[in-house]
């Protein structure tokens, strides 16, 4: 599984870093358990004006077994340990669903409605320091 599930998000990924830069650590990252690989998360570039943003997601087969929550709260501490003043924020549909709730979970509040030149309208959610 883990071959026809990555091939299309390197490419993804490949396209996006040449569109933005590759920046170590403000990357992405697949996530892998027993050797299977479970989803994917990583920064939506390199802070800018102090805030980075974060995105994850799950495989299908494996949602609703904390993936997603382990993959969230890792971004947030590597981004702390990568840079301790860096705002970490995300974005999700506007409503409540599984994404919401990992990012509440995580220490994340709802910050507003804003517009995404990809994705519309969208919540901005925000992570409060613990």
């Amino acid at each position: 599984m883990a071959d026809a599930s990555a091939a299309p998000i390197c490419q993804m990924m490949e396209d996006y870093y040449e569109k933005i830069g590759f920046s170590p650590p403000w990357i992405g990252y697949f996530s892998f358990e027993e050797g299977e690989l479970t989803g994917t998360g990583g920064f939506k570039g390199q802070p800018v004006n102090g805030a980075v943003e974060i995105a994850y997601g799950t495989f299908e087969p494996f949602r609703q077994r904390g993936v997603g929550a382990a993959i969230c709260r890792q971004l947030v501490l590597l981004a702390q340990k990568s840079d301790p003043s860096v705002k970490i924020t995300a974005r999700t549909l506007p409503e409540n669903n599984f994404s919401t709730k990992i990012l509440e979970k995580n220490g994340f509040e709802f910050s507003g409605t804003v517009q995404d030149p990809d994705d519309g309208e969208v919540w901005e959610w925000v992570y409060r320091k613990q």
